[in-house]
């Protein structure tokens, strides 16, 4: 592709913080499918984005298919290029959208991973014996209390946190923001925490946490540590940050039913989002049936 190609998706790059104003983390993931675009571009002998046509984006996505991609994959790279396209038409570049009409190939439904009640108490057992083990639990507890995702919580800023109403205010996707309750466990975790923060600070560091250096703690720091204190604990799987905002939705929802307040408190946009989280285990799912049904079990 002519040099042109790559301006372009550094225009669109800048669109995407400045006037849409899309974390970080998210913008990566469209300058890498994009760059992976480009790419397979330039390797098919397209000379410019408008020169690409619906027949040549099909052919992409099943290249991407016999890579062994996942739909899922597949999908989110085609998203990034028709959202891109629709950036190239807003500036004129291009006269139509290739994307529009191309499908990624299905792929499994896979539900998200989650710990039980008695998995989530023992990683909560955390014995604070040092500055960074306050820290971690205050972390672990927060992130189960609030179902935060990890960005949301490594951009919390200490003024973030009301402990008198009990309540944390977060940006989210798109940056929305939006104030959830906080449980009593993580609010004395959070208040442990922020007595003893000030041993590692330097500076004006407003980051609620940080790290050894008194600098805003990295979201690859966070996944590692939660992923020691698992270990350490002795909880079964591979947990991550995401396993605690899915227990804590799935657990929400198992208790109280109530959808669309969940649906809130994750900060979804369509709730056919949060409808992942109603995969009540069956034992559940009968034990209710056979309470409530009024022709579930047979007279005596």
């Amino acid at each position: 592709m002519a040099p042109t190609a790559k301006h372009w998706i550094n225009r669109f790059l800048q669109h995407l913080q400045t006037e849409r104003r899309l974390a970080a983390n998210t913008c990566k993931h469209y300058q890498r499918d994009l760059d992976e675009l480009l790419n397979w571009c330039n390797t098919a002998g397209i000379n410019g984005w408008s020169d690409l046509d619906t027949h040549q984006v099909r052919s992409y996505a099943a290249q991407c298919h016999r890579r062994g991609l996942s739909g899922r994959s597949i999908q989110r790279r085609l998203s990034a290029l028709r959202t891109f396209y629709n950036y190239l038409l807003r500036e004129q570049q291009v006269l139509q959208n290739p994307g529009l009409d191309v499908r990624a190939p299905k792929s499994a439904h896979h539900l998200p991973d989650t710990l039980n009640v008695d998995d989530i108490t023992r990683l909560m057992n955390v014995h604070c014996k040092d500055t960074l083990a306050l820290r971690d639990l205050a972390i672990l507890e927060l992130m189960y209390s609030s179902g935060l995702r990890l960005a949301e919580l490594q951009s919390l800023n200490t003024g973030d946190v009301d402990f008198n109403e009990r309540m944390v205010r977060v940006t989210g996707k798109g940056a929305k923001t939006r104030v959830l309750p906080v449980g009593d466990k993580a609010i004395s975790a959070l208040q442990a925490w922020i007595q003893v923060r000030p041993r590692q600070l330097h500076g004006t560091e407003t980051a609620l946490f940080t790290g050894r250096g008194g600098k805003r703690l990295g979201m690859r720091a966070i996944q590692q540590r939660i992923k020691d204190w698992a270990r350490r604990q002795g909880v079964p799987g591979d947990v991550h940050p995401h396993t605690l905002r899915h227990s804590f939705a799935s657990h929400l929802l198992e208790s109280s039913g109530d959808l669309r307040a969940v649906q809130e408190l994750l900060g979804h946009a369509d709730i056919s989002t949060t409808q992942i989280y109603t995969h009540l285990d069956f034992q559940h799912l009968a034990q209710v049936y056979d309470s409530a049904h009024p022709r579930a079990r047979k007279s005596k």
